[in-house]
């Protein structure tokens, strides 16, 4: 993947300036370390950073078309440019390099802004059109790739990270309290909302078009999960098992290609495995790099199972050692990539991670993100199943809980990650006394984050994999987690369990055979059997954690305990000096931890916003 800018002039006014470009390109540079491409006119402007992965030598951008009349800047992967591209020769297009992305200007002169849907890839992209004076920006349908945008004086403003837009002298810089809160609430910031306040996330499957100075948003794709009657189709297990491993299969071979070294990672956990396995039975004669992160905590680390699924595969294998220590060290790194609070500290072993696969010489990995989302592989699933199976409590807490899960998921049944009306005050004790008086106007739940009528009638299960979709998996883990740690050292991630073939398959797959009694991912396991250990199928599902700010503060170190001072906390004016004390007296307790899976360490989003304040040079409220 790579970088993209650029500025669309709303107000005719030629007010597009070469060195703006030159500097929102140069702040993304780590996206884009090999090479630089730009294109102005009047009133418009793009910007690229280029790495390079297929055509090293030819596939600069900006790509245009046969006379030039459409630019193009992308970033990302076209999978099936193959056909496509055969298709396109045989409708009479030329083609002037052999990249992938060069489809798109051809698509979009027979298609119009039509073709999306035509794509499996992971991309965010601008096209130009001279003839029209139209701009067309879209971003792939999971969110993979990152694309935002502001309108500030009359100005659309859009790159592929926070910090090439801040480049731009109109844009705003100021804190969204909606956005902080949802990063408490919720698993991350959910587009288009980000943290900072009049910079938007364009969300997954959707579009902008921009003609005549009027910027229309649009969505050409969601995850539609059949009515909960119509969720069973009455096929045999063997023929979802067999036509999803044909799917992953073509998965994995899709994105294997590339004109660079590809390696993948290993968690040791089921996903990972299963593509390592896949890898090795597609290209048995290529001997691959494997990546992963060990910990000298036995409790979270997962060094054996690496070890036994790299033998397995026969992959040169990278482990990489990551201490306690470590976190401090890359936290602030972590923060500037994530441009986000964040409510863990494991993005810094990603980062490590990301760093030694540079190192390593590899440019592209394969990753198993999507897989917990689409087969049930979180707990949640079956909190819900014995859920069900348990009188609905009466109290009090229950009915105000009502009132929210209606307003957020327009369910009273659908529990989500916790409690939300008891969460409630513990955030009106964190906050600030001055944020608190103003809570009603921008607690995230007063506000939508998910499109109601996909949960509507749904089975259970279909309904927390929409919500993981949109909130876990495309607003956290391929996010801040994903993209952003991998390309702060220039590498590609690609998610193989993305597909959108594989994924508009899995969408007909019964929730039994997901969630087999309680035993998750139970489809997924009987098409592991022929490619992973038995070891590793039968294990227990184990959550990729680290050490939190329990550890931080116990090892005395200095700058975490300025950032979290009382003088600073009320200084900057966004939480409780008062609670931010009596939290630090309690997580600095020798043996104390918290559990990460079940309890929220709220001091890291303090500590981490704080970071996201200095380093973006956000005001204070004071």
């Amino acid at each position: 993947m790579c970088g993209l800018a650029g500025c669309i002039d709303l107000r005719n006014q030629r007010r597009i300036e070469k060195d703006i470009l030159e500097k929102m390109a140069d702040a993304i540079i780590h996206r884009g370390p090999d090479s630089s491409g730009y294109f102005m006119n009047d009133n418009a402007g793009l910007a690229f950073r280029r790495l390079s992965i297929i055509d090293l030598h030819t596939g600069n951008q900006p790509i245009f078309n046969e006379d030039q009349s459409l630019v193009l800047v992308c970033n990302g992967e076209i999978y099936n440019y193959p056909e496509l591209k055969e298709k396109l020769l045989a409708r009479g297009h030329t083609f002037r390099s052999r990249t992938d992305v060069e489809v798109l200007v051809h698509l979009y002169e027979d298609h119009g802004t039509e073709f999306l849907n035509q794509i499996n890839g992971q991309f965010a992209f601008a096209i130009f059109d001279l003839k029209a004076q139209m701009a067309f920006l879209a971003r792939d349908q999971f969110g993979i790739c990152p694309l935002y945008y502001t309108i500030a004086g009359g100005m659309l403003i859009f790159a592929s990270e926070i910090k090439a837009i801040l480049q731009h002298p109109l844009a705003p810089r100021e804190v969204d309290l909606t956005g902080l809160d949802q990063v408490l609430t919720l698993p991350g910031a959910i587009s288009p909302r980000t943290v900072f306040k009049g910079i938007q996330s364009l969300p997954p499957g959707h579009h902008i078009t921009v003609k005549n100075g009027d910027v229309k948003v649009a969505e050409y794709w969601d995850l539609e999960y059949p009515k909960e009657s119509e969720a069973s189709d009455g096929r045999p297990e063997k023929y979802h098992a067999d036509t999803l491993k044909e799917l992953f299969s073509r998965s994995v071979r899709y994105r294997l290609q590339a004109d660079v070294p590809v390696g993948f990672f290993l968690s040791g956990g089921l996903d990972s495995s299963m593509i390592a396995s896949m890898i090795r039975q597609v290209s048995p004669n290529i001997q691959r790099h494997s990546f992963s992160i060990s910990f000298s905590d036995r409790r979270i680390c997962e060094a054996k199972y690496q070890q036994l699924m790299s033998r397995a595969v026969d992959s040169i294998h990278h482990e990489i050692p990551f201490k306690e220590t470590d976190i401090a060290a890359r936290l602030s790194d972590v923060i500037y990539h994530a441009e986000s609070p964040l409510k863990e500290t494991y993005n810094t072993a990603s980062l490590a991670l990301s760093q030694q696969t540079r190192e390593s010489g590899i440019t592209v990995v394969l990753n198993g993100e999507g897989s917990d989302e689409l087969f049930a592989g979180y707990v949640g699933y079956r909190f819900d199943k014995r859920r069900a199976a348990e009188p609905r409590k009466t109290d009090l807490d229950t009915v105000f809980g009502d009132e929210v899960r209606e307003k957020l998921w327009g369910d009273p049944d659908l529990r989500y990650e916790k409690d939300e009306y008891a969460f409630r005050e513990t955030k009106s004790m964190l906050y600030s006394e001055q944020v608190s008086e103003c809570m009603d106007e921008f607690e995230c739940s007063n506000f939508p984050v998910v499109n109601k009528e996909r949960l509507e009638g749904r089975h259970p299960l279909h309904k927390r994999s929409y919500l993981d979709f949109k909130l876990r998996l495309a607003g956290h883990l391929i996010a801040d987690h994903g993209d952003r740690m991998a390309m702060a050292n220039s590498i590609e991630a690609r998610y193989p369990f993305l597909d959108i073939d594989l994924v508009g398959f899995c969408r007909q797959i019964p929730p039994d055979l997901k969630l087999n009694g309680f035993v998750e991912k139970a489809i997924l396991k009987k098409v592991a059997q022929d490619l992973v250990p038995k070891e590793i199928i039968e294990r227990e599902k184990f959550g990729f954690v680290a050490p939190g700010t329990p550890s931080l503060l116990q090892q005395k170190i200095a700058w975490v305990y300025d950032q979290l001072s009382y003088d600073r906390i009320k200084r900057q004016g966004y939480f409780n000096p008062d609670t931010v004390e009596f939290l630090k007296s309690k997580y600095s307790q020798p043996g104390f931890t918290i559990n990460q899976a079940l309890e929220d360490d709220l001091l890291i989003v303090v500590l981490t916003f704080g970071l996201l304040t200095d380093l973006f040079h956000l005001p204070s409220l004071n």
